[in-house]
């Protein structure tokens, strides 16, 4: 499964492409879609939408993950991220893929398993996660592959709940050593 993990901003809106694959996680693509700030919002909307587009045609991927709104104090800023997160979901809907959202907390739980979590730690586990050598990672880029992951282990048996240790290791001998 090919799946376009994004977290959506009106300046940086970051992307991550990976496959998942027999319980394995795999990097395809990550990176930013920049805006300029000087551009107005129909413009800046606009250029989300067309770089969100350019990749699902590039990628092909078969669903996409999308981080939820997060609510701050600041209102124009919640407003502008559901701006956002609307092309970001027109652009996967028009393409014909599975849409799934996940909360900022889910994201991080999954990923490090703590749903409060730095961007920091969030960013050393994808780079765990994916074995990936590249030091240098804006944190748009490490949100939107940890958006992709956790969408990777909701929705396979890979994240399947057992009753007890010895239920998981018959589950998931693959994933035991020396079992």
């Amino acid at each position: 499964m090919r799946i376009l993990g994004v977290d959506p901003g009106t300046l940086f809106a970051g992307y991550g492409i990976i496959d998942f694959e027999n319980n394995e996680l795999i990097q395809v693509a990550a990176g930013i879609i920049k805006i300029k700030p000087s551009e107005e919002m129909p413009s800046r909307l606009k250029t989300i939408y067309d770089g969100l587009t350019e990749l699902i045609s590039k990628y092909k991927p078969d669903e996409f993950a999308l981080e939820t709104a997060f609510y701050g104090k600041n209102v124009q800023s919640t407003l502008k991220i559901g701006y956002a997160r609307g092309v970001s979901l027109l652009a996967a809907s028009n393409n014909g893929l599975i849409i799934k959202e996940y909360s900022p907390r889910e994201i991080k739980k999954s990923v490090v398993g703590n749903g409060a979590s730095s961007k920091e730690q969030v960013q050393f586990m994808i780079k765990k996660l994916l074995a990936l050598k590249k030091t240098k990672m804006k944190f748009d880029e490490s949100d939107a592959l940890a958006v992709a992951i956790c969408h990777a282990f909701k929705t396979n048996s890979f994240s399947k709940k057992s009753k007890n240790w010895k239920e998981f290791i018959k589950e998931n001998p693959d994933r035991v050593i020396g079992a």
